[in-house]
């Protein structure tokens, strides 16, 4: 149980609620034909990307400071 605490904890934090947010907007937007689908992938495969680019960059940098100690 203090898993699962552990795991929405980490979900809230300003890089999470932001992707969570503008990947709910965009898809009501493109689901509502509000905006060309085109335009919803681009803008979108930069947010992931920059998203999971940060994630991987902040697991790699623990695991150069765990090899260091």
């Amino acid at each position: 149980m203090k898993e699962l605490f552990k795991k929405i904890a980490k979900l809230i934090d300003v890089k999470s609620i932001i992707s969570l947010s503008l990947t709910f907007v965009f898809c009501y937007l493109a689901l509502g034909n509000f905006v060309p689908i085109e335009i919803f992938i681009s803008v979108y495969s930069i947010v992931i990307g920059f998203y999971f680019g940060t994630q991987y960059e902040k697991t790699k940098n623990k695991i150069e400071e765990n090899k260091e100690e």
